[in-house]
């Protein structure tokens, strides 16, 4: 079965034809940095006008490396949940338009669930695992029983771990995107110079469940209360630091995951997830292993949603012309619908 996998829920306008839900025919991510680097930040409204202008030529050149034509497509998946109301919106009216046009089954995917599955597209990962997601929009720990079952065990109470990196970068005006600066930077720092406090979650059962509200409050404006005045207080310093306390502070949560289900296999996914810090020290974890997309399939992609649309539609799903699009998902935190 030849799936199209349309992405649009961010900055990335991706598309990519996947057969079977493994082997990637052609894809195309067309990136928004340059348009989103002078805010520090994704803009909504240039966002969604973006995709619009982009969506086309990127469907034109994924189908043309790929090597097929609109006819011999079975399908389309696109991602209608969560993301950006208004660039979830350009990617679900052109995959609507492609199957009306075109006489294809249309599915819905979920982006969470399709970031928690991207590794599949280059290693047969054994089910169950423990799925860790980190990303600028989400940060989930989730027992994965299969592609479309997931339980949530944690997740963030407040900012996600990808928005807390890019929100420390544009305080210190390090560059954009935030996550990939940060990374280089910290390489250059020591990690000692500043000893960040880990978040404490005192109401309700959190045994699993990150903060990084009161990290990025640190870090921004009481930078002085955590410094060792051995090192110095340079933006390498800053940056190795703030990265170690952010990742240990999940590492910490994945540990007790691990111990607590007995699941040793862990697949991370999501922008963060292309973190060199934190993929050497969840490969280090004992007795885990741990397994992670290529840098490639990290970010936003349309060969997630397809190979994540094909298992979708093999167990019967279709979706209508009046599918729509949710910027979020309710009733996430326990069990993921």
């Amino acid at each position: 079965m030849l799936v199209l996998g349309i992405e649009t829920s961010c900055d990335e306008c991706s598309i990519a034809i996947v057969e079977d839900g493994r082997r990637i025919l052609g894809q195309v991510i067309a990136t928004q940095t340059e348009q989103h680097a002078p805010y520090s930040g994704v803009v909504p409204e240039i966002a969604s006008r973006t995709h619009t202008e982009w969506i086309s030529g990127v469907y034109q050149r994924a189908r043309t490396d790929a090597g097929v034509s609109g006819g011999d497509l079975d399908a389309v998946a696109v991602t209608n949940r969560p993301g950006l109301s208004g660039s979830l919106v350009v990617g679900l009216s052109f995959a609507k338009g492609l199957a009306l046009g075109l006489d294809l089954s249309l599915v819905g995917v979920d982006h969470v669930r399709a970031h928690l599955y991207a590794p599949q597209l280059e290693r047969e990962v054994e089910y169950p695992f423990l799925g860790v997601l980190v990303s600028g929009g989400h940060t989930i720990i989730a027992r994965v029983h299969d592609p479309l079952s997931i339980d949530i065990l944690g997740t963030t109470i407040d900012d996600a771990c990808g928005e807390a990196f890019d929100k420390v970068a544009k305080h210190y005006q390090l560059g954009y995107p935030g996550g990939v600066v940060i990374d280089r930077l910290a390489r250059e720092g020591d990690a000692r110079a500043f000893r960040f406090p880990d978040a404490s979650l005192h109401k309700g059962e959190h045994r699993y469940d990150v903060s990084y509200s009161g990290l990025k409050t640190a870090v921004i404006n009481q930078l002085d209360q955590f410094w060792d005045q051995r090192y110095e207080k340079s933006l390498s310093n800053i940056a190795a630091s703030f990265q170690k306390s952010a990742i240990d502070l999940l590492l910490k949560r994945v540990s007790r995951a691990v111990e607590d289900t007995g699941l040793k296999r862990v697949v991370a996914g999501g922008g963060v997830a292309a973190n060199t810090y934190l993929r050497e020290m969840l490969g280090s974890l004992p007795g885990v292993d741990a397994v992670y997309p290529s840098l490639a399939l990290c970010t936003d992609n349309g060969a997630m949603v397809a190979g994540l649309g094909f298992h979708l539609l093999r167990s019967g799903q279709r979706a209508d012309l009046d599918l729509d699009a949710s910027a979020r998902v309710p009733g996430f935190r326990r069990t993921y619908p």
